[in-house]
């Protein structure tokens, strides 16, 4: 009887393990999402901007200019530990040896090309809301940049985090493709959704976070601790942000706010790659802060 039950108990555990391991498997974009025009690197630098590529990507205390070399190594602080930026130039320690599926994959379905996950310190998934195209724009820009061999720092994770193939639970729970402020919008501010929600991923740093990491999108842009543990991020729905739309764009293009003080910290790279944008994108942006749900 004992035996029996024993035996019972190993089979339902293999099964939980066959079947978790199933499920939080990666999962690459079907082929004829990738399957398209080759990209055109006039447009993929617009949408590097938007994205914020360089803002990460670049080393420490580096320029950003207008050909950032892409050499990765900046620390993102965590409370999960911390993340080092890769290399992402078009070298063979970046990803010039990566074809473009394999690069639009690891942007918007964080899947490596050996077909492991990528931590969602990449925010693939925000950029999981974008259009195929503008990533292979993107991709066609990225190959013109400068290449760089400068080898790629491993994480700092501690166990159970430093497992990646738990990663595939945390896309589980995640990894949507709607809309966080969903419905009809009008223009520009649906242009500006695009921008925010997918390219710009704004949510990132400025919505709050569960336990496991994910976002809280019923408190969407409502503010967040700091990682570095420097403060706050601020909360941006129009509960708590004032500003006018034209002030809103003028910040995303100057940095400077409506009482005379000036983005800092990472606020100051991203509003240097947003300046990078037409004035109809940042105004676009604008009017679509202006339409999210406030949240106190």
């Amino acid at each position: 009887m004992i035996r029996r039950a024993l035996g019972a108990a190993a089979a339902l555990a293999l099964l939980a393990a066959g079947t978790g391991w199933v499920l939080t498997a990666p999962e690459p974009l079907p082929e004829e999402v990738l399957a398209g025009p080759p990209g055109d690197a006039a447009r993929g630098a617009r949408v590097f901007a938007a994205a914020g590529c360089a803002a990460c990507h670049v080393a420490p205390e580096a320029d950003i200019g207008d050909a950032p070399v892409l050499s990765g190594g900046r620390a993102f602080a965590s409370p999960f530990g911390t993340f080092y930026a890769p290399n992402i130039s078009p070298s063979t320690q970046g990803v010039g040896d990566w074809s473009d599926a394999e690069i639009v994959n690891a942007v918007m379905r964080g899947v490596s090309p050996s077909g492991a996950h990528y931590y969602p310190a990449l925010p693939y998934a925000a950029y999981a809301r974008a259009e195929p195209q503008d990533m292979r724009d993107l991709v066609a820009h990225l190959r013109e940049l400068p290449p760089s061999e400068a080898e790629n720092r491993p994480h700092d994770l501690p166990f159970p985090f430093s497992i990646r193939r738990g990663v595939g639970l945390w896309k589980l729970m995640n990894l949507r493709e709607e809309w966080v402020v969903d419905g009809d919008l009008p223009e520009p501010a649906e242009r500006g959704r695009y921008i925010a929600e997918a390219l710009a991923h704004c949510g990132e740093c400025h919505t709050p976070r569960g336990p496991l990491g994910g976002l809280d999108q019923a408190r969407w842009l409502s503010g967040a601790p700091n990682p570095s543990g420097e403060g706050r991020i601020p909360n941006i729905t129009p509960a708590g942000l004032d500003w006018s739309e034209e002030d809103i764009a003028y910040y995303l293009e100057t940095g400077f706010t409506p009482d005379f003080d000036t983005a800092g910290g990472e606020m100051a790279l991203v509003v240097e790659e947003m300046a990078r944008l037409s004035s109809e994108d940042r105004a676009a942006v604008a009017a679509y802060l202006k339409s999210v749900p406030p949240v106190e």
